[in-house]
């Protein structure tokens, strides 16, 4: 089957050649939009195939979910062959994305010029860790080393006693995946569109470092957008310690007074409008200068309350609050099921369960496919598409060319 028959990006075929999660999520948006993709593997696979817990063979909970909705070969692109193989399907692809250092895709001869020697309309997209050009260019990149190296990590040091520390999601692996979707879904509009480059492809460059750096200091920068520095680079209100959950009498809440409206609901809702004559809480200016004692004394204030009835409250004065959910509550969060997010299926693996969709379309809605493919299963069905014969097919599995 060539891919999903509906959504706003059917039609589209994407190569690709991304592994783990940054590059595979990226390429899930696309498939989840109606994009066929076709994941191009090693012999041995991606590494979350073999990532606990694996739910059969060769597909873990996390491959199986990222991975959903594409198509798997198994090729070996450090031969000739393989390489042939992968230019030849690169003729009637509209994307070509991968996950490789410069260095390595450099070395399999397929970097852009070789792509777009094969489709000159083809959008290449280079998904890696740092940018070329600079000196960590060929530095390997996970998740955890960006964190550390855009900041995050030593900001997360103020708000767990000083020593620096990661944020418990692999955020700079799915924000530079989702900057890759949108970076690529705007190389399809310009090649669409009339104009300068209509009709033309062209090359993305989407480096972890600079990514999650821009993503960092869109609020950081603070103090030092101006040169010199009027001040430190640093939004003082998130890296207040004392901005966490508040604990409530039985449990902990969160809670986000932000606008002047925001707070005079609250002052009157506890009853406290001495508060609002305070010049401490006269404005967001002045609340942000004094922020550690502004959510000093608003935690003493939300600890004499249940959560149910802060929550009840907060509802009536339009405060924004949610309780504090755990990653098992959002399974049975009685919103998530009124909007149908929860994704459920049978499969050969028997029932599982996914996250839908988070955006709608009215007239092109996306659809989930199936879960990862086993290594290789597409082999086949991808070539014959692609104008393959029955004897090239079987001189490539001869020549071990093609796996699975």
């Amino acid at each position: 089957m060539s891919g999903q028959a509906s959504g706003p990006l059917a039609g589209v075929k994407v190569l690709d050649l991304t592994s783990v999660l940054m590059g595979p999520y990226a390429t899930q948006i696309f498939a989840d939009l109606g994009a066929d993709v076709i994941k191009i593997e090693s012999p041995e696979g991606d590494t979350t195939r073999r990532l606990p817990p694996v739910l059969g063979p060769g597909q873990g909970a996390m491959f199986v979910n990222v991975n959903r909705g594409k198509r798997s070969m198994a090729i070996d692109l450090k031969s000739d062959a393989g390489r042939a193989v992968v230019l030849r399907l690169a003729e009637t692809a509209d994307v070509f994305i991968h996950s490789m250092r410069g260095a390595a895709i450099q070395r399999l001869g397929l970097d852009y010029p070789a792509l777009k020697a094969a489709n000159d309309k083809i959008i290449y997209a280079n998904l890696y860790g740092f940018g070329r050009g600079g000196p960590y260019s060929d530095y390997p990149a996970y998740d955890d080393i960006v964190q550390g190296a855009s900041g995050l990590a030593s900001l997360q040091g103020r708000l767990t006693g000083g020593e620096p520390g990661y944020v418990a999601s692999a955020v700079a692996d799915k924000v530079a995946g989702l900057t890759g979707a949108y970076a690529v879904m705007a190389a399809l509009f310009a090649r669409e569109r009339t104009g300068p480059g209509q009709g033309q492809g062209q090359e993305i460059e989407v480096p972890m470092f600079e990514t999650m750096a821009a993503f960092v200091m869109a609020e950081h920068l603070c103090g030092a957008v101006t040169e010199p520095p009027s001040g430190p680079p640093e939004y003082p209100r998130v890296t207040a310690p004392d901005r966490r959950p508040y604990r409530t009498r039985d449990g902990h809440i969160g809670l986000m007074i932000y606008n002047d409206k925001q707070w005079r609901s609250f002052f009157a809702l506890i009853g406290n409008p001495e508060w609002s004559r305070d010049p401490m809480f006269a404005t967001m200016t002045s609340r942000t200068e004094n922020i550690q004692t502004v959510l000093g004394k608003l935690g003493d204030v939300i600890a004499t309350r249940t959560t149910e009835e802060w929550m009840e409250a907060f509802r009536t004065a339009e405060i924004p609050a949610m309780p504090i959910l755990s990653t098992s509550d959002l399974l049975e969060d009685a919103h998530l099921a009124a909007t149908g997010f929860w994704h459920r299926a049978d499969s050969a693996l028997g029932p599982v369960r996914m996250p839908g969709i988070p955006t709608r379309f009215s007239g092109t809605p996306g659809k989930i496919g199936d879960i990862g493919p086993e290594l290789g299963a597409d082999n086949r069905g991808v070539l014959e598409e692609a104008g393959f014969s029955a004897d090239e097919i079987a001189g490539l599995e001869s020549a071990g060319v093609l796996k699975g």
